[in-house]
C-alpha cells in the first residue's frame, strides 16, 4: 500500500492548536480509529504542539497513513534533559509517552505513531 501524506503548517500560537487537533481527529476518524484512540491522537497532538510553542513562527506537521500504522511528524518538539524540562513539558511528554504506541524523538522533533489494527482501514 502506498502512504498517505497529509502535511499541515499553523502559526506558533496556542489559539491554532485546536486546528491541528481536529485534522488530526478527522484523518483519524477516516482510518477507523475508535474513539478512544482519536481521543488519545488529539491529546498527543496538543501536547506535541505546546511543548513546540515559541520555538519558531509556525508548527509543521505531517501525517502519514502507513497500512499498519497512524504516523504524526511534529517538528520542534523536544526532549529536554530532566534537570532543564519544566514541569509542563516533562508532563506533556509522558502523556504523549503514554497514549501513543511508539513515540521517537530526533533533532527535528517527534514522530508519534498509532498502530492500525486489522481491519480499520
Amino acid at each position: 500500500m502506498e502512504k498517505d501524506i497529509f502535511k499541515l503548517t499553523i502559526p506558533s500560537k496556542p489559539d491554532y492548536i485546536s486546528v491541528a487537533r481536529l485534522t488530526s481527529s478527522s484523518i483519524a476518524n477516516k482510518i477507523g480509529f475508535n474513539i478512544e484512540d482519536i481521543d488519545d491522537i488529539k491529546v498527543s497532538i496538543a501536547e506535541a504542539c505546546i511543548n513546540a510553542l515559541d520555538k519558531t513562527n509556525q508548527i509543521n506537521i505531517e501525517f502519514q497513513i502507513q497500512e499498519d500504522k497512524f504516523i504524526i511528524l511534529v517538528d520542534n518538539v523536544t526532549m529536554y534533559n530532566k534537570d532543564d524540562m519544566k514541569k509542563e513539558m516533562e508532563l506533556g511528554i509522558l502523556i504523549i509517552k503514554s497514549l501513543m504506541d511508539e513515540v521517537n524523538f530526533s533533532k527535528k522533533g517527534v514522530e508519534m505513531i498509532k498502530y492500525i489494527e486489522d481491519g480499520n482501514i
